[in-house]
């Protein structure tokens, strides 16, 4: 028995909202404006050991309205979630923390922003499903990119200071 290979686990511990905030610099007199806001949404991910084969994953949405060119709000959620994830190959570990976790904390973070915003007097903000394969990659593409680019800068700035 001791050469079977353990069982693969992976559980939700818990699932919490870690930090929020909201900000109204121009309330009232922001409530008296006709014009729809433009919303922006920025997205970041982040995992975080806790201990031997337990993981925090972090997801954190800053939503920004604007009416012209005042701020209406400022909202930023993170919620967070502790798994359990062992026996897990190293290859699959990764792409586990940066698409399911977020994948699974996400819906909690978009129901309590849209009910921050909502408390804040202002019409809801549905945010939109998103897609954290994608970003996933492209989170990998960015990392990749930037570190064939650190030697390239390394190595002009080493030929600049040599005459």
């Amino acid at each position: 028995m001791s050469d079977e290979t353990p069982q693969p686990v992976f559980q939700i511990q818990r699932v919490y909202l870690k930090d929020m905030s909201l900000e109204q610099p121009n309330s009232p007199a922001i409530f008296l404006e006709q014009e729809a806001p433009s919303i922006e949404v920025a997205l970041d991910v982040g995992a975080t050991p806790l201990a031997e084969g337990v993981f925090e994953s972090t997801v954190t949405i800053t939503v920004t309205a604007k009416v012209k060119d005042k701020v209406a709000f400022l909202v930023e959620g993170k919620q967070a979630g502790i798994f359990e994830a062992r026996n897990i190959p190293a290859e699959q570990l990764d792409p586990l923390l940066g698409i399911g976790c977020p994948n699974i904390v996400y819906p909690y973070l978009r129901a309590n922003i849209a009910d921050v915003i909502t408390r804040a007097g202002f019409p809801p903000v549905h945010l939109a499903e998103i897609n954290f394969e994608v970003f996933y990659q492209q989170r990998l593409q960015a990392m990749a990119e930037a570190a064939a680019a650190a030697p390239a800068v390394a190595d002009g700035a080493e030929g600049a200071t040599t005459h």
